[in-house]
């Protein structure tokens, strides 16, 4: 195994978050993520409409199907298969595609979650530009699904594309807020950011 494989693993098995989630029943570290941010910016209510993207394994998805319940309906979404959560509508499937179009039949949702990431390369410029990608086509999504008064959380890297992320947001949204929870690593250049306010477009 490679020295820097060994060191991430040790920190892994080490991280405080790891093994919260092991113990409380979540998917992944990145539960604790959704739950910072849900407490510091009262996001999630019951009754709501949420729609996950890039969900696998569903960490988030388990933490939103608890908040909106009851009434709420989760809808999670991923290339890679999602094992059954309680409250959780999981499809296998690019959210690019019709399928969660048809699946959401209708409905608005009130908040769309995206903890996406392209599968990376390691090589920076082209990480940056599939990151981009990735995001512009979760606005578009939101553009065709969100109610004007939801919300969009969405994770982004800092490095070249970064601005033109929020550059990109703040033409869609009336307020952007970049956030970043504790249970993100420091060393990580991963941030999130909040949009809401769907301008008219």
């Amino acid at each position: 195994m490679a020295k820097s494989n060994k060191a991430w693993l040790q920190r892994h098995v080490n991280d405080q978050y790891v093994k919260k989630a092991r113990a409380q029943g979540y998917r992944s570290r990145a539960a604790f993520k959704l739950i910072e941010l849900d407490e510091k910016e009262k996001l999630l209510r019951p009754g709501m409409t949420v729609v996950d993207l890039g969900a696998a394994p569903g960490g988030w998805s388990q933490v939103a199907a608890k908040k909106v319940a009851p009434g709420g309906v989760v809808i999670a979404i991923d290339l890679l298969e999602i094992a059954p959560i309680s409250g959780v509508t999981a499809l296998r499937a690019d959210f690019r595609e019709k399928v969660l179009l048809d699946t959401l039949a209708g409905r608005r949702a009130d908040a769309v979650l995206s903890d996406v990431s392209p599968n990376l390369t390691g090589i920076g410029n082209v990480d940056q530009a599939r990151a981009l990608e990735l995001t512009g086509a979760a606005i578009d999504f939101c553009r065709q699904v969100l109610k004007p008064q939801g919300f969009f959380l969405v994770k982004a890297f800092h490095g070249e594309a970064f601005g033109e992320i929020t550059a990109r947001l703040k033409k869609t949204f009336a307020r952007v807020k970049v956030v970043k929870p504790s249970a993100s690593r420091g060393e990580s250049a991963e941030t999130y950011v909040l949009a809401r306010g769907l301008s008219g477009l």
